[in-house]
């Protein structure tokens, strides 16, 4: 009866929960210019105080990483939100992660998606600073964020305006 009643259009923002526990920082602090630069879309960088990462909205797994050290939520909206943990922690392959969601997953908002290893991360040589970025920000009229202090799962890291 209700299938399809959240239209695409009809949504005009999304709150977008701390996929992770630690210190929301500018993305200008993240040691790499792709995120830095914000090539890889806007959005915030987090310094992760410990390793799980969880659900920031109701969706659907867009893509799961094989090396399972990033990972795309899309939203009923079609927003996407790409996580990265940690940088050019690629080149672990999988080492120190262990993801509970496969791509076209549904997921709810605070539920665990991946877990990870900080201190073994840190220990191979990779900055733990993880990008949380719009992954198709043409779809966003503006983004607001608040660097601050944040808990995994709980509201307010990201409000992401949609064009109309």
């Amino acid at each position: 009866m209700f299938n399809g009643w959240l239209s695409k259009n009809k949504v005009t923002a999304v709150a977008i929960a701390s996929p992770l526990t630690g210190e929301a920082v500018p993305l200008t602090e993240v040691p790499d210019e792709a995120f830095a630069g914000k090539y890889m879309g806007d959005g915030v960088a987090i310094k992760p105080g410990e390793g799980k990462l969880v659900a920031p909205f109701d969706g659907v797994i867009a893509h799961l990483i094989d090396s399972m050290h990033a990972v795309i939520i899309e939203h009923a909206s079609g927003l996407q939100l790409l996580v990265h943990i940690g940088i050019n922690t690629v080149a672990l392959q999988g080492k120190g992660f262990k993801a509970f969601v496969a791509s076209g997953d549904k997921v709810a908002t605070g539920q665990t998606l991946i877990e990870f290893d900080p201190e073994l991360i840190q220990a191979e040589g990779y900055p733990l600073i993880t990008p949380v970025v719009i992954a198709n920000q043409e779809i966003t009229e503006r983004l607001e964020y608040d660097y601050k202090t944040v808990v995994a799962g709980e509201p307010a890291l990201l409000q992401a305006v949609l064009k109309k």
